[in-house]
């Protein structure tokens, strides 16, 4: 099918082409093999003539018993041109006489002479010349036509003293004459090459004059037709589209040409109405600007509002780890000043309460600026095992008065990656705080914090699930939106899991949820080794990115 031209005057003239050169070749082909069986059957007339003649000539030697006379006979006729060899044979099938040397013997009833009359069980008495005749190939370049004619034993022979035939035998042999061919296959040889000869020309000419006809009442039409609806296709209305050629494609033009006017005066009356049309919305659209200016003063106030109440939102963690660390350090100081055995341990405090106020400043750098988020600071061969042990620390206390309890399985193989561990707490802290409030409140809450290397070794899995009451599956989608939350009033503004979201996607890492209602509910964050690229963060993240 993709062979086959797709132009229609193609698709025409092709299978015209291809049916005449069919039927011309077929013609040809016919009238071929009628002119050679006609040349046949006149020769095999001729042939059984000569046989019979060739039987009459030597009636009267045979009836006398004068066979060297009627051998001269035959003899004397095969010198004749066109005539190969005349043989006699008797009923059993020998060879009692032929005009070729060397030609003696018996042939078997399957022998070409033979199998005409002994095909079938019984040996038939009467046949018709063409059932008497045969055609067969020599050792010559031409063709042989030989036919038998019975010698039937006449009253005059079985009553004659010479014979010693009964009555009751219908033949006493045949009388076989071959015939040269080569006259009649050179004429059918010249008849082959004019029967050529006229169907090249006839196909010649059928290839030049379809093509040339389809061209000009077929192809021509079509083709204006085509630039007319080109004409139309660009809006060039104005051009008429005329085909004379025959009556359908000028009724196709006709009807065409009548739509083109139709939709000439169409346009028009569009023109028309979108003048008046253009003059209404340039109106309106001044209207417009004024309201949209308003909207987009009370929308920016609403905004800085939803930040401000962002920002207590995410430092209250950072703060509450800072104010443990500063209950503890009030407590390691005494009057004297702090212990020798703990100043250790009150370096350690303080750094972290260093660290996290510093956090803190991120913090709010980086709720304040959600919309544009800046790459992340990164550092190579992070732990993050140390940084999940960091941020545990900070909040396993707040954790123990939530009634939570918190299980860790970090995998001591866990690779090092290349993260912002600023940023990396901030994804911990808000995975493990969202799972602590949902499992709050039951006899057993339980949460479980989990690392481990990927099974291709280029990543590293973080899980943090719960047994919480689980997350609808309605509501998964919008879990990642921008101050979209499920929380009461009060207790969130919806921008946890899109911080989230965003740190990831900025890490070039990948986060998914299940969830299970009644069971709880399973966050898995990838985060890759080296990542290639520094995406910035989107402000609307997809939420397609759970499941």
């Amino acid at each position: 099918m993709g062979l086959y031209p797709r132009k229609l005057s193609l698709q025409l003239m092709i299978p015209l082409i291809v049916i005449l050169m069919v039927v011309g070749v077929a013609a040809g082909f016919v009238h071929m093999k009628t002119q050679e069986r006609q040349l046949l059957d006149v020769m095999i007339t001729g042939a059984d003539q000569l046989s019979g003649s060739i039987a009459s000539a030597t009636w009267h030697a045979m009836l006398t018993d004068q066979r060297q006379s009627a051998y001269d006979i035959m003899q004397t006729i095969a010198t004749k041109q066109g005539i190969n060899r005349i043989r006699i044979f008797n009923k059993e099938g020998r060879i009692m006489f032929s005009t070729a040397k060397g030609d003696t013997g018996s042939v078997d009833k399957d022998a070409e002479a033979c199998s005409m009359c002994h095909a079938s069980g019984q040996p038939l008495v009467r046949l018709d010349v063409p059932s008497r005749a045969r055609v067969f190939g020599s050792d010559h370049a031409s063709r042989t036509l030989g036919i038998v004619t019975p010698v039937y034993n006449e009253p005059a022979c079985s009553d004659a003293m010479c014979h010693a035939h009964p009555a009751a035998q219908n033949v006493l042999g045949v009388i076989d004459v071959t015939l040269d061919l080569s006259t009649v296959d050179a004429e059918i040889a010249q008849i082959k090459q004019k029967v050529m000869m006229i169907s090249s020309l006839l196909i010649i000419s059928t290839a030049i004059f379809i093509p040339l006809f389809t061209r000009k009442y077929v192809q021509a039409p079509i083709r204006k037709l085509i630039e007319g609806m080109r004409a139309v296709s660009v809006m060039h209305l104005d051009k008429p589209v005329q085909i004379n050629s025959s009556e359908e494609l000028g009724e196709l033009a006709s009807n065409f040409d009548a739509m083109r006017v139709q939709l000439n005066e169409a346009i028009k009356q569009l023109n028309e109405f979108t003048q008046g049309l253009e003059t209404k919305v340039e109106e309106r659209t001044e209207q417009l600007k004024v309201a949209h200016q308003k909207l987009l003063r009370s929308d920016r106030l609403a905004s800085l509002g939803q930040l401000s109440a962002s920002v207590a939102h995410e430092i209250n963690n950072p703060l509450s780890g800072v104010l443990n660390l500063a209950m503890l350090m009030q407590r390691m100081v005494k009057e004297d000043g702090i212990p020798p055995g703990r100043i250790e341990e009150f370096k350690k405090y303080l750094g972290q309460v260093v660290n996290e106020t510093s956090r803190v400043g991120r913090i709010v750098q980086d709720l304040l600026a959600f919309s544009r988020r800046s790459k992340p600071h990164r550092h190579s061969d992070t732990n993050f095992n140390a940084v999940v042990a960091t941020t545990v620390n900070l909040i396993g206390h707040k954790l123990k008065l939530m009634g939570v309890k918190l299980e860790l399985d970090l995998d001591e193989h866990a690779p090092l990656i290349t993260c912002d561990s600023s940023q990396m707490q901030q994804v911990l802290i808000n995975l493990i705080m969202n799972g602590a409030e949902a499992a709050q409140g039951k006899a057993d809450g339980s949460l479980r914090v989990s690392t481990s290397p990927s099974a291709a070794g280029d990543a590293l899995i973080l899980e943090i699930g719960d047994n919480g009451d689980g997350i609808p599956a309605e509501v998964i989608p919008k879990l990642y939106t921008p101050f979209f939350t499920t929380k009461g009033e009060g207790k969130g503004v919806g921008l946890g899991l899109a911080v989230v979201y965003g740190i990831v996607q900025a890490h070039n890492g990948d986060i998914e949820v299940r969830s299970t209602v009644g069971e709880g509910t399973m966050f898995r964050v990838t985060l890759p080794i080296h990542p290639e690229q520094e995406p910035a963060s989107s402000v609307n993240p997809a939420a397609d990115r759970s499941s």
